[in-house]
């Protein structure tokens, strides 16, 4: 035991993403380097650190917890309280404990890090050819865990006890595995194995990998086993393959997602800009939405559109296998039509969609998809928020005393927890339509709040009564608080920016609104508990309701007269002329034909009249080829006809698709789809923009699902920043439904917070 005199004692809590990372191996690296004594371990508080020595030692210590952690870590705060010395010497790692209050959370699964890739290449390493190869600085991790503190008895890996080897790593303090939780090796870890069809397995390990790469250049189909779910695949430059596929799965539209083995073959058949190139390259490696330059086979992977979804590999097993496959692979989600993608090797060899499947025995604890990216007007957006970053911690403006879980809407739905300061969202659960997809929600909410060790006083919610999530809510909690769609919107862009007001502008295809009505283009003045509509778009019929989504040129009829109209749904090879006639008569009569304001919708329309898009095969293609064809054109400028109605300034929308329709009977159809979504920007930025002049708000945003088109979004930010307004665009939260809980969870917590307030009331509808 040393003196201790002229020692200095402390312990150390440091909070936010400091568990499964490295941190504690980081401590005692840093404490041999000061030459310091103590102890650290994991609880559910976060890391704790006692350092003892000498006094400049240990306060340089601290100061390196602050400012240098381990790659992987995210640190929210670090506390250090004076503490008696005891003299004691050594330092420790002790086993974790279990804490009451929890402020920790497991960090995102994250791709190979350069020093295993390189591991897995080299001949003469115990990991050569292993797949599942990892270290404190990559791998699996939310994928994985049950449970925390974060240790290896409380993930997958516990089924694979370490060899000598492995545990010799994990105890060296000089090893990169030190207290690593997922390493393993050939010797001990998790196996894989490719099957065919019916189950018979052809082979194991590396021959596995061998094998499955001469199928997939056979043109097979094949599901592989990933980190958090399954893909399937095949060569994406075999377009027999891909229509295979197509034809196999239903799907015979739906962009598919790339792999490609590097950044060089990318830019073989995509546009990459320098922020993309960096993008893509990260570490959490997600799917990135990129223009595609022309490579013939690019039309078979994503059927009519300009873009396509691209990544690079991520786990040990994708690097091996482009080791033997130097082509592109589609990697699409592993699942049943409208059900949850595949985590067991027994589902996804159920899929009768496959030729062989490449499984392995590790356990898939939460299922997580792949994230997907695109950069909109020069800055990432999120079209699916899931693997690589969940579940990292977003801000809560707001701290409502209380927990708050949000479950969502109806599509891309994900769930997030709202607990003091922050929100955690989810990994992307999907469109909760089918049973299986609504057991997976709840199966998500019990695992996130699991994670941040919490139950929920109060459930927030979409306010349509249809959703399958406002069922979830009810089920789960005594207190519920309904959300309108689009203020969960503008409540997603105001708390990301942690901003208490502004005027926000929420285009998207569907989001029910206070008066019934479904809306879709709306300019609210928005707070962070409330809004207002103060505009957007005009109302318009959708005759025959679900039917004018799915065949988008029955919108037609109800905006133009009849002999106009008649001709423009004729135009549908469906619909016969006399068809047409009908479904103008619906229109006018409003027969089974709901009012919309839907941004979503009137760009589907315009598709439909230029005849780009006749059937949605998939949410958003009608959209999603018109801005293809307007990608190819030249803006024609035309002023949008705005006015005042009942108090309201709108775009109105049959002037509008009248003054597009005068045009494309003499101008090509590409400047006609450009001047189509330019007139959207410009209608919806100059009622915006006045808005805000007239009430005084500095700041206008842009969300919705429309938000993800690159030359709406361009136009109207170029609109309000010429007005002299600031721009709130979305950065961390996706800007379509994938962002709706996020957003509840905002918008419920400041709701709580002023009925805290002295004199407010105890109403919990959020406009």
């Amino acid at each position: 035991m040393a003196e201790t005199t002229d020692r200095r004692a402390v312990e150390v809590v440091v909070t936010g993403t400091v568990q499964g990372v490295g941190f504690r191996p980081f401590v005692a690296r840093t404490a041999a380097e000061y030459d310091l004594d103590g102890r650290v371990r994991n609880t559910d508080r976060g890391v704790v650190v006692r350092f003892e020595g000498a006094p400049d030692a240990v306060s340089a210590a601290v100061d390196r917890l602050r400012s240098d952690p381990p790659p992987l870590a995210s640190v929210d705060a670090v506390t250090a309280s004076d503490r008696e010395p005891t003299g004691d010497g050594g330092f420790d790692i002790d086993r974790s404990t279990a804490d009451e209050e929890r402020t920790t959370l497991v960090p995102p699964d994250t791709g190979l890090c350069p020093a295993c890739r390189d591991d897995i290449r080299d001949p003469d390493s115990r990991f050569a050819g292993y797949w599942a190869t990892s270290c404190v600085d990559c791998g699996p991790r939310f994928a994985v865990t049950e449970a925390l503190p974060y240790d290896r008895e409380r993930t997958a890996m516990a089924a694979f006890p370490l060899c000598e080897d492995c545990k010799r790593a994990y105890e060296d303090p000089t090893d990169r595995r030190f207290h690593a939780q997922t390493v393993a090796c050939p010797t001990c870890g998790p196996t894989l194995s490719l099957r065919d069809a019916d189950g018979t397995e052809r082979a194991t390990g590396t021959a596995a990998l061998d094998r499955l790469a001469t199928r997939l250049r056979a043109g097979e189909i094949v599901g592989i086993k990933g980190t958090g779910g399954a893909h399937l695949s095949c060569l994406a430059t075999d377009p027999e393959a891909v229509e295979r596929l197509r034809e196999r799965t239903g799907r015979p539209a739906k962009p598919f997602a790339v792999m490609a083995p590097s950044p060089a073959a990318v830019e073989r058949f995509a546009s990459v800009s320098e922020a993309e190139a960096e993008t893509l390259t990260d570490q959490r490696r997600p799917i990135t939405v990129l223009d595609g330059n022309g490579a013939t086979w690019l039309d078979a992977v994503a059927p009519g559109l300009h873009t396509v979804g691209v990544m690079l590999p991520y786990s040990g097993l994708h690097h091996l296998l482009f080791g033997r496959l130097d082509a592109p692979l589609v990697m699409t989600s592993a699942n049943p039509p409208g059900r949850p993608m595949c985590t067991t090797n027994d589902a996804l060899l159920d899929l009768d969609c496959i030729d062989a499947a490449l499984v392995h025995d590790r356990r898939i604890v939460a299922r997580c998809d792949d994230s997907v990216v695109r950069h909109v007007d020069g800055e990432r957006r999120f079209l699916r928020r899931s693997r690589g970053w969940v579940p990292e911690r977003l801000p809560n403006p707001v701290d409502a005393g209380a927990t708050v879980l949000a479950v969502g809407g109806r599509s891309d739905v994900t769930v997030a927890v709202a607990d003091g300061s922050s929100v955690v969202p989810s990994q992307h659960v999907g469109a909760v339509d089918d049973p299986a997809t609504a057991a997976f929600l709840r199966e998500a909410t019990d695992h996130l709040l699991s994670l941040c060790g919490t139950d929920p006083d109060v459930v927030a919610h979409d306010h349509h009564p249809g959703f399958r999530t406002t069922d979830v809510a009810d089920d789960l909690a005594g207190e519920s608080h309904g959300v309108y769609h689009h203020h969960a919107h503008a409540a997603a862009l105001l708390g990301e920016h942690e901003r208490e007001r502004a005027v926000v502008v929420a285009a998207d295809g569907t989001g029910y609104g206070p008066d019934g009505v479904v809306r879709g283009g709306e300019v609210l003045d928005a707070t962070l508990s409330d809004s207002g509509r103060v505009g957007g778009l005009s109302e318009f019929r959708l005759p025959g309701g679900e039917a004018a989504v799915e065949r988008p040129a029955r919108i037609l009829a109800a905006l133009f007269d009849e002999e106009r109209a008649v001709a423009a749904v004729a135009r549908d090879p469906e619909i016969t002329l006399d068809a047409a006639a009908t479904i103008h008569e619906q229109a006018a009569s409003g027969l089974n034909s709901p009012p919309t304001s839907s941004a979503g919708r009137f760009l589907d329309a315009v598709s439909a009249l230029l005849g780009c898009c006749h059937e949605r095969r998939y949410r958003g293609e009608p959209a999603l080829r018109l801005e293809a064809l307007a990608a190819r054109g030249d803006p024609i400028d035309v002023e949008p006809p705005v006015e005042r109605r009942g108090g309201e300034r709108v775009l109105v929308v049959d002037e509008a698709m009248t003054l597009i329709a005068d045009l494309a009977a003499d101008r090509p159809a590409r400047d006609v789809a450009a001047t189509a979504q330019r007139l959207l920007a410009d209608g919806l930025a100059t009622v915006a923009i006045r808005t805000a002049r007239e009430r005084d708000r500095s700041a206008v945003g842009f969300t919705g699902g429309v938000a993800y088109n690159d030359a709406i979004t361009r136009r109207f930010r170029e609109r309000v920043e010429a007005a002299g307004h600031t721009f709130l665009g979305h950065r961390d939260v996706p800007p379509g439904d994938g962002g709706l809980a996020y957003g509840q969870a905002v918008a419920a917590s400041a709701r709580l917070s002023d009925a805290c307030a002295p004199g407010s009331d105890d109403e919990q509808v959020v406009e």
